[in-house]
């Protein structure tokens, strides 16, 4: 890296003595990016943007932290100071779910900091520490798609929203995976300081100022594809009629099932009613065509059984947030569309 990296200060720092300051934890087993991409949003010196920017600090939550090596070292702070900052921004563990639990120190630090009102903000996995120390209790907050199902099931007073990419609840803010922990840091800036500067720290950094959609959309359509089915050859059955006007009554006609029967069973199974399951599977195998074909929209909305496009397009608005073709230029893979001739 080129450019110097002695911006990342201390609190104490009488260069700023108007900043706005940022406190960043870091804990044992942080995955890098995660505080490295704190520290490319508030860390490099902006002030022909902003003046004051941020005045930066890094806070190990214990000596022995591995990330405290090269330049978040040369400024590493007490991690006691992290009640003196206006913003704390807290890291996560790579494995969430480990059992070991964050630092108790700092449970206690994030605490006493929301007393007094403080932003604290976490980026991905970052929430299972907030919620840990009792801050998401009775409050919404979001993580990555792939532990939202454990956060909210380890801690059932939070409301795990799994389709955002941020989200803010008071003085608590939450980011999903990894890279929408940018998507916070900007959304952050433009709070502080407007959206012409958070738009010029994002073509700096070559990212979009503001992504539409939220993560709901990079949930691989096979993830859907692992619940415990509630009859495995009625699934497979229906799978294949996507593109028919399948009804309940069809469903239990073909299993032998009586209706209420069949809609006990599926909600037993998968937590969903038959129709609930059958609207995801349509909107799972039109992510599926977009991703793997060129088929246009009208094409794909017939053969997942959606019927127009513009009923595939609302379907996508609501449950993705994001347009078919929008989602397509993201996840396009190949172009096969022999299936379908």
């Amino acid at each position: 890296m080129s450019r110097s990296v002695a911006h990342v200060r201390g609190t104490a720092d009488p260069e700023f003595p108007r900043a706005h300051s940022i406190g960043l934890a870091v804990i044992p087993e942080t995955p890098i990016f995660e505080a490295a991409l704190v520290c490319e949003v508030f860390g490099i010196h902006r002030r022909d943007l902003a003046d004051p920017w941020y005045r930066f600090s890094v806070h190990p939550t214990e000596p022995s932290t591995p990330l405290t090596v090269g330049f978040l070292a040369a400024h590493a702070s007490a991690l006691a100071e992290l009640t003196t900052v206006d913003t704390i921004i807290v890291t996560g563990r790579a494995d969430p779910l480990d059992g070991i639990g964050a630092p108790q120190a700092l449970l206690a630090v994030l605490r006493e900091a929301d007393r007094r009102g403080i932003r604290i903000a976490s980026i991905c996995s970052g929430a299972f520490v907030l919620a840990e120390a009792g801050l998401l209790d009775g409050r919404t907050a979001t993580t990555h798609w792939m532990h939202a199902t454990a956060l909210a099931a380890q801690y059932p007073r939070v409301t795990v929203a799994p389709d955002v990419l941020y989200h803010q609840d008071g003085n608590i803010w939450t980011s999903a995976g990894t890279a929408a922990g940018i998507d916070l840091c900007l959304e952050l800036i433009r709070r502080d300081h407007g959206a012409a500067v958070a738009a010029e720290v994002a073509r700096r950094m070559v990212v979009p100022p503001h992504r539409s959609g939220g993560q709901a959309q990079y949930v691989p359509a096979s993830a859907h594809q692992g619940d415990p089915p509630a009859e495995p050859e009625l699934l497979r059955w229906a799978r294949a009629r996507l593109a028919e006007d399948l009804t309940v009554a069809d469903l239990a006609r073909h299993a032998g099932l009586s209706h209420r029967t069949l809609i006990r069973r599926f909600k037993v199974a998968t937590s969903m009613t038959p129709q609930q399951w059958l609207s995801r599977e349509r909107l799972t195998h039109a992510q599926q065509l977009l991703e793997t074909t060129d088929l246009p929209v009208e094409r794909i909305a017939h053969h997942c059984g959606l019927g127009t496009a513009a009923n595939l397009r609302a379907k996508f608005r609501r449950h993705l947030g994001v347009t078919p073709t929008s989602y397509r230029r993201t996840f396009t893979t190949t172009s096969d569309t022999s299936e379908y001739l």
